[in-house]
């Protein structure tokens, strides 16, 4: 079952956004606020694919609900919905655990492509068996099977974004991978959004991968091009 968990306190944007989704086959669940969306999602038992979340909302706004909803899960799709088009709305929305945003007014057609994009990859994460050795680089360890990360022993919390990002680098150790083909891997060659998606996903991994994420060793920025995994040493064993 797809199954979306909508929340917009504008009742006719609401209506809308679910009249589209069931269209395309999903069952949606529609709430008017961060708080309800928040008691939706517990009283499911998290058993939601996406969420969708307006910004600016009455009592608990967008950006507080995407963070509680991300320290619950961190497979479930989370797509910000904001009338703002400032940068920061957008960068402050990625940094706190969402996946996507779309700025509106947008289209039926937009809307279900980048819902269907976030809930292709929340399924691949539930049902990939394929590839499951784990997959080493230097102190970094992935596991396929678990869809973890840890680093030197110690699990790391990934969003399934993060995930595809890291495996991405480790698959392609020392290879400069430019902006665009990130973009085209992670989040599918139809995504509407900008390229600076990827940018603020990186600045996101790099918090919790490098020990001093201003000055990235693992992560490295090709100027220009985009960025590279630089292959870690093996710490001796002590």
């Amino acid at each position: 079952m797809k199954k979306i968990l909508v929340c917009e306190d504008e009742e006719a944007i609401r209506d809308f956004v679910v009249i589209n989704l069931q269209r395309s086959g999903y069952t949606t669940v529609a709430v008017a606020s961060g708080e309800e969306a928040l008691q939706a999602f517990d009283e499911q038992n998290g058993d939601f694919d996406v969420v969708l979340l307006d910004i600016m909302m009455p009592g608990m706004d967008g950006f507080t609900a995407c963070r509680k909803l991300r320290e619950r899960s961190d497979n479930i799709g989370i797509i910000m919905l904001t009338a703002k088009t400032q940068e920061m709305d957008k960068v402050r929305g990625l940094m706190l655990g969402a996946d996507d945003y779309i700025v509106k007014p947008f289209s039926p057609s937009e809307l279900v492509a980048r819902v269907d994009a976030i809930y292709r990859r929340v399924s691949m994460s539930v049902s990939k068996k394929e590839d499951n050795a784990p997959i080493v680089s230097g102190c970094f360890t992935l596991a396929p099977k678990s869809r973890t990360l840890t680093k030197n022993g110690v699990p790391v919390d990934l969003t399934q974004v993060e995930y595809q990002i890291m495996e991405l680098f480790i698959k392609n150790k020392n290879v400069a991978l430019d902006r665009s083909h990130i973009l085209e891997h992670i989040w599918g060659d139809n995504y509407f959004g900008d390229v600076k998606i990827v940018d603020v996903n990186i600045r996101r991994l790099r918090m919790k991968i490098e020990d001093e994420p201003s000055k990235p060793v693992y992560i490295q920025t090709i100027w220009g091009y985009g960025y590279k995994w630089q292959e870690p040493e093996q710490e001796p064993e002590k």
